[in-house]
């Protein structure tokens, strides 16, 4: 099911608050008055401008996971007018959630975060149009939900999610913005389709219960918000078709030194995924356990992680 194509701006009676003032860019699409005021410090921008911005108000963006991770993402992309936007998540808001998803309000507690989410964009920018899936991420959902968006944001916190969404994105040919937390470090990537995917850095999962998450060791509640603005901005460069991606790159963020690190990865030939023989559909794996691809083996994955010297996030 593809997500229904967002009202663009005047298609239809001009806006009580426009004026005969009018941009058209790229496309035919006329920013009006309002909209060249909300998002002049793009339009003035020559990496942006206006064909920029029609790209971001044409764009479609899912987000999967509307917690520390997806509330900044939430946030500045329907900031910076993204025309669609989806959310994916099956969970509700809880107390301790506050403390770092901060799309969510005190009085959200109880409700579902996709509603909750899309209240908050609905209040920030009506050019953004919102698309909610209560749902988790599963072989029959993804192929329901994923065809026919540009992009989507994995601000997941789980193995199978991740490696479920890094194969059937690499299928339909769709680029991820990654993301990922853990303590006082975070780590992001991007995959584009002609690109290393996720298997090619880490092939396997780390086997259930080795590695703690955040409700087990805690998280600093400003983390998300600095990875899951990078995770933003990977999002609208590819929308912008401007700057270099963290393609074939792993960012690590240290929020107690403060310091930014990258890690260059390249395409496993022997990858099951974006390899020489790759899979052709996702029924052939199994996303529980390691997520392993039936007959491969690799590098297990933390041999890999000792062979970069960095810590495992979540």
């Amino acid at each position: 099911m593809s997500p229904p194509s967002a009202p663009r701006p005047n298609d239809g009676a001009e806006s009580p608050s426009s004026s005969d003032e009018h941009t058209e860019a790229a496309g035919g699409l006329s920013l009006d008055s309002t909209q060249l005021d909300r998002y002049s410090r793009h339009i003035i921008m020559d990496e942006v401008g206006p064909d920029g911005q029609a790209r971001l108000l044409n764009a479609d963006v899912l987000i999967v996971g509307a917690g520390g991770l997806g509330s900044p993402v939430i946030q500045y992309l329907a900031a910076a007018g993204v025309g669609t936007i989806g959310i994916v998540d099956d969970d509700v808001v809880e107390r301790s959630n506050l403390q770092r998803q901060v799309v969510h309000r005190d009085e959200d507690v109880g409700n579902s975060k996709v509603e909750s989410a899309a209240q908050f964009i609905t209040n920030l920018n009506p050019d953004s149009t919102v698309m909610t899936y209560q749902n988790r991420i599963d072989k029959q959902s993804i192929r329901d939900i994923v065809p026919g968006y540009d992009i989507v944001v994995d601000a997941s916190d789980n193995f199978p999610t991740r490696y479920l969404l890094n194969d059937f994105c690499r299928l339909q040919g769709i680029p991820i913005a990654h993301g990922a937390i853990y303590k006082f470090e975070g780590q992001v990537t991007t995959l584009v389709p002609d690109g290393p995917c996720y298997r090619c850095l880490f092939p396997e999962a780390p086997e259930p219960g080795t590695v703690p998450d955040c409700a087990a060791t805690g998280v600093l509640g400003v983390l998300p918000g600095t990875v899951g603005c990078l995770q933003a901005t990977e999002v609208i460069k590819i929308i912008l078709d401007t700057g270099d991606p963290l393609t074939g790159k792993l960012g690590f963020y240290d929020a107690l030194e403060a310091s930014f690190e990258h890690i260059s990865y390249q395409s496993d030939p022997t990858c099951p995924v974006c390899g020489e023989t790759p899979i052709q559909s996702i029924e052939t794996v199994e996303y529980a356990e390691g997520c392993g691809v039936s007959e491969w083996t690799s590098m297990s994955f933390f041999d890999l992680l000792c062979s970069i010297s960095v810590g495992f996030l979540i």
